[in-house]
């Protein structure tokens, strides 16, 4: 599939191929890092606190996250567009050989991005299509947030963050990887909310991860009376 972090195919001469080298990518000193090890902690929690039994992880990156779910005693199916990270199914987000409604929950983590955004929404529905319960997923947020973290008498400790909503959001170019982000120039985090209710999927929760503040979780059931 376009896979989580840098397994997203471009056309080249109308064939895909996956924009980075993946061995070397999920190896690299800047991808292991202490904040995407947050992370993953966020995703697995968010994950295990459904009750699943079956999950699809889309987009599997380094394994670390579908390692500790079956770890965990979960029914883990893994699809990846890019074949040399050995998924179970090698196929698109946008076109997943599964069965309607196979999983009680769908993982996306850090993979949607890598899709122009006029694809955004037919990913989401494939993704909803293959859900009977929850769809999880992380984008990028690039917007500008300031965090407070103090340990207050007989209160513990508090964490606060806030953004400056009138600040000019930035302007976006393709790197290579990342088509769009959220906090960009035409990239709200209200269009984006937008397209998931409009894709059959109702946010329960939405926040940033508070040692990674780039990537926002998003944790959403499916709409009651969508077919």
């Amino acid at each position: 599939m376009e896979s989580g972090s840098p397994s997203v195919l471009d056309k080249v001469d109308g064939v895909l191929k996956p924009q980075v080298a993946t061995d070397l990518y999920y190896r690299g000193q800047a991808y292991i890092s202490p904040a995407r090890f947050a992370s993953y902690a966020y995703q697995i929690k968010e994950v295990l606190e459904l009750q699943p039994r079956r999950v699809l992880e889309v987009g599997i990156g380094n394994g670390l996250v579908s390692y500790m779910l079956r770890k965990a005693g979960l029914d883990v199916t893994t699809l990846d567009f890019d074949p040399s990270l050995e998924p179970e199914i090698v196929a698109s987000v946008t076109d997943m050989p599964v069965p309607h409604r196979s999983f009680d929950v769908v993982a996306c983590f850090e993979v949607l991005e890598h899709l122009p955004f006029d694809r955004f929404p037919k990913a989401l529905r494939e993704l909803r299509r293959a859900s009977c319960k929850h769809v999880v997923l992380t984008l990028p947020d690039c917007t500008r947030i300031y965090k407070l973290e103090a340990r207050l008498p007989k209160l513990g400790r508090r964490r606060f963050s806030f953004g400056l909503r009138f600040l000019r959001p930035s302007e976006h170019e393709f790197d290579g990887q990342h088509y769009w982000e959220i906090g960009r120039n035409g990239y709200p985090l209200k269009t984006v909310r937008e397209c998931l209710e409009e894709s059959g999927l109702q946010v329960i929760k939405t926040y940033r991860v508070w040692e990674n503040v780039y990537h926002r979780m998003f944790v959403t059931r499916l709409s009651q009376g969508q077919p």
